[in-house]
């Protein structure tokens, strides 16, 4: 338990590390374009839209782990 529990906190803490660091190229472009204030409003919107993703992902995870743990 103690080990999963670890190894996912590991996935999502370096999930979000990328995601907060990193854009692809075109994003990066406009971002340097646009000035300070608008690039961290557009990085603050794409870590807004990747958000709902790995929310849905870690419910479904809980729920499966939560499932096959009960059924033991």
């Amino acid at each position: 338990m103690k080990r999963w529990a670890l190894t996912f906190l590991f996935l999502i803490s370096h999930s979000l590390f990328l995601i907060c660091s990193a854009q692809c190229s075109i994003c990066t472009k406009t971002a340097q374009q646009l000035g300070e204030k608008p690039a961290k409003g557009m990085n603050t919107g794409i870590i807004y839209l990747a958000f709902a993703p790995f929310a849905i992902v870690g419910f479904v995870a809980y729920r499966w782990w939560k499932n096959n743990h009960s059924n033991s």
